[in-house]
């Protein structure tokens, strides 16, 4: 019959388990920097890109129009992604969680925040989000690479 520490000690080793697995069932991690100089990479995320995101985002990454006012149902249009608009602020990881589990309030959005970007979780692999991004990225003139990367690797 096992001793009361050996009990205690076998509940807290399945309370940390479960919260490590909970950890990394919500956190997306990635790459440290996803790098654009990948031309095979970057190919195959330009024509994801055209499949899935072009739709909304632009052919050539520029958005919608008035990107940033807000709509009558009070949502955002879709902004671009070349180096007009923001994605260069935010880090690999998080432009990763927010195109594999959409915009979530409070994570990647602000608190009660709704938008009609929608989860890929289950439409895209980990490696295809990956290359949309190179692809994204590949666009970026030097200096705006440099900043996001630099706020990829301020962010780890």
């Amino acid at each position: 019959m096992p001793g009361r520490n050996q009990v205690f000690g076998a509940i807290g080793v399945a309370i940390v388990g479960a919260v490590a697995f909970l950890y990394t069932a919500t956190h997306v991690s990635g790459p440290e920097f996803i790098d654009p100089a990948d031309k095979n990479q970057v190919t195959l995320g330009q024509s994801i890109y055209t499949i899935h995101c072009a739709v909304c985002h632009g052919e050539s990454l520029q958005g919608q129009e008035n990107w940033r006012q807000r709509l009558p149902n009070g949502r955002l249009p879709a902004p671009p992604h070349d180096q007009t608009g923001h994605t260069w602020h935010h880090s690999d990881a998080m432009l990763v969680d927010m195109v594999k589990n959409g915009l979530v309030p409070g994570r990647t959005a602000p608190p009660d925040y709704e938008s009609d970007m929608p989860a890929y979780r289950n439409i895209l692999t980990d490696e295809d989000i990956v290359a949309v991004l190179a692809y994204i990225k590949s666009t970026w003139p030097a200096e705006v690479l440099q900043a996001q990367k630099q706020t990829t690797l301020r962010h780890q």
